[in-house]
């Protein structure tokens, strides 16, 4: 076999099997059977409407700490703001970036940007909930129905004039004088 055919299926060869590992590198699982584990990366705090809700302009800087948690970011150059930045990213879901920035004056708390709509805490648990059945959360009050079906309580029996079980006499914590 000529030498310049030999180098032409060499490079042919080199091509394809290049090819077939850029392909692999990038799809999520491996010949349609086995998923790479991805670790799942949870950074910084989770800030929910509720929590936002509860944030009033003139709170100390302890009140704000103590809704939302300690900041992640403190910068000793702007000493009042305090950026509260919360990443998650989890196989199945969808990736999460969210930035809320405390501006303070003093001591006390002057504006809350949260760039944006945040979620409830019932939608953040359904948007990391990577189950695929679904589940009903169970209900906690009981329906009219329901009540009427309860078995009603005995009334307690009368209290006895006199002590049940064996009784016993202790004596003095102090010696008398």
């Amino acid at each position: 076999m000529p030498i310049a055919l030999r180098r032409a299926a060499c490079l042919l060869a080199t091509a394809l099997a290049t090819s077939g590992c850029a392909s692999l590198q990038s799809s999520d699982n491996f010949l349609g059977m086995i998923t790479p584990y991805r670790v799942e990366v949870v950074q910084g705090n989770v800030v929910t409407k509720e929590q936002v809700a509860l944030v009033k302009p003139g709170m100390t800087r302890a009140q704000v700490r103590d809704i939302l948690g300690s900041p992640l970011l403190t910068d000793a150059f702007h000493a009042d703001r305090w950026d509260y930045v919360f990443t998650i990213r989890r196989q199945g879901a969808e990736p999460q970036l969210r930035r809320i920035v405390a501006k303070f004056e003093g001591d006390a708390l002057k504006t809350l940007d949260t760039s944006g709509e945040l979620p409830e805490e019932r939608e953040f648990v359904a948007s990391i909930d990577t189950f695929k059945t679904s589940r009903k959360a169970p209900n906690l009050a009981l329906t009219d129905e329901q009540i009427k079906a309860l078995p009603v309580p005995e009334k307690p029996a009368a209290p006895a004039s006199e002590p049940v079980g064996a009784t016993r006499s202790y004596p003095p914590l102090e010696a008398t004088r």
